[in-house]
């Protein structure tokens, strides 16, 4: 371990950290990872075990591999060690059903307290469950750890422990920064590329499909025009809005730059598939049902909004295009889907404005395949 590491260690109490799982998945530094700050067990019946026997000031938990025994394992480590707090160590395609853990209530409690989007340093996993422990918060809202490492150049400085408030500020925005879109507060294209490139693997290991919805605002040139950047500002964050309140919670939304966004629909490994969902999704093989359900309902929405701040003359003649690209279909990497959405997009533009395209394909189609 570093020497820059030391301060965090000497506040844990003596109680040592639990990690449970692949800790290779989940830290940088695994290999340095000292034994005299914490306990590892690979295994789910070891941890369980060791929670037994021993108190910890904390349990991480690596998601990958837990698939649905997860929620069970939790539960378990909470009954053993009720007083450790449970931080979930999740890659980003995971961060949907690290959601779900710590906002799910059993007992009278969460399953966690916290998660982080690895791969993070452990000295950084050290300080956030300092700050838990500390009662600035009681639910950090799952940082994105490796993106705190690049603000700070690769987390050469993420390592002591966070004790002043505008400290923590500082770095809870820098956090954001790396992720989030600071103007609608949706994911950014960094974000959107790699968790799109994690899904895609996933769905290639076990027969799901994705599909890319990339669309723009037609005309916000000229929303600036008449009412200025601040009421086209306005217009981006509305749509955010309402983009958010059309898709599913697992659905991801981004702004991937200016008056463009992007939504990736993707299968829940956990959902299973009745007899009839397979039947009609076999009947639309080319493109996932909901996907197409929930583009058009996103255009129908923003043609309806009442853009306040456009005043009288601008509300309702909001519209957007865009092109929609499936896995494996259309595209097996996230390069390729994102090249042919935008096809899609381009067709859409010169056809009129105003409507969704698929590869190569009117929305109109769409209706006859889908309605």
């Amino acid at each position: 371990m570093k020497t820059s590491d030391t301060p965090a260690f000497s506040d844990m109490d003596g109680r040592k950290i639990l990690l449970t799982g692949d800790i290779d998945r989940a830290f940088w530094d695994a290999g340095s990872i000292s034994e005299s700050s914490c306990q590892i067990q690979s295994s789910i019946a070891d941890a369980i075990d060791a929670a037994a026997k021993n108190s910890f000031r904390a349990i991480a938990v690596v998601m990958s591999g837990m698939s649905n025994r997860l929620g069970s394992f939790l539960k378990a480590l909470k009954k053993t060690n009720p007083d450790a707090r449970i931080i979930l160590l999740a890659q980003m395609h995971e961060e949907p059903a690290a959601i779900r853990m710590v906002g799910t209530a059993s007992g009278g409690q969460n399953l966690a307290d916290d998660y982080l989007i690895c791969p993070v340093r452990f000295s950084y996993l050290v300080s956030r469950i300092l700050r838990l422990h500390s009662g600035q918060v009681s639910y950090l809202g799952g940082d994105t750890g490796s993106a705190s490492q690049d603000a700070f150049g690769q987390g050469e400085t993420a390592v002591s422990v966070v004790v002043d408030d505008k400290q923590a500020e500082r770095i809870r925005q820098l956090e954001k920064l790396a992720t989030e879109d600071d103007l609608t507060s949706l994911k950014n294209r960094r974000y959107i590329w790699e968790f799109s490139r994690q899904i895609i693997e996933q769905a290639k290991k076990g027969n799901g499909r994705v599909t890319l919805l990339v669309f723009d605002i037609d005309d916000l040139k000229h929303y600036n025009d008449v009412y200025g950047h601040l009421a086209g500002d306005e217009v981006l964050r509305q749509v955010a809005v309402l983009m958010r309140r059309c898709c599913r919670s697992h659905d991801v939304v981004a702004r991937i730059g200016g008056d463009e966004f992007a939504v990736v629909f993707w299968d829940v490994p956990q959902q299973k598939t009745t007899a009839t969902e397979a039947e009609r999704r076999s009947a639309l093989a080319d493109h996932p049902r909901e996907a197409i359900f929930i583009a058009k309902r996103i255009r129908r929405e923003l043609e309806r909004a009442e853009l306040n701040s456009l005043g009288p003359e601008g509300r309702g003649v909001l519209t957007i295009s865009g092109g929609l690209a499936s896995f494996p279909q259309d595209g097996l990497t996230i390069q390729q889907l994102f090249a042919q959405a935008d096809k899609a997009l381009l067709e859409a533009k010169r056809s009129g404005k105003n409507r969704i395209y698929l590869v190569g394909r009117p929305e109109d189609d769409i209706i006859n395949m889908g309605d």
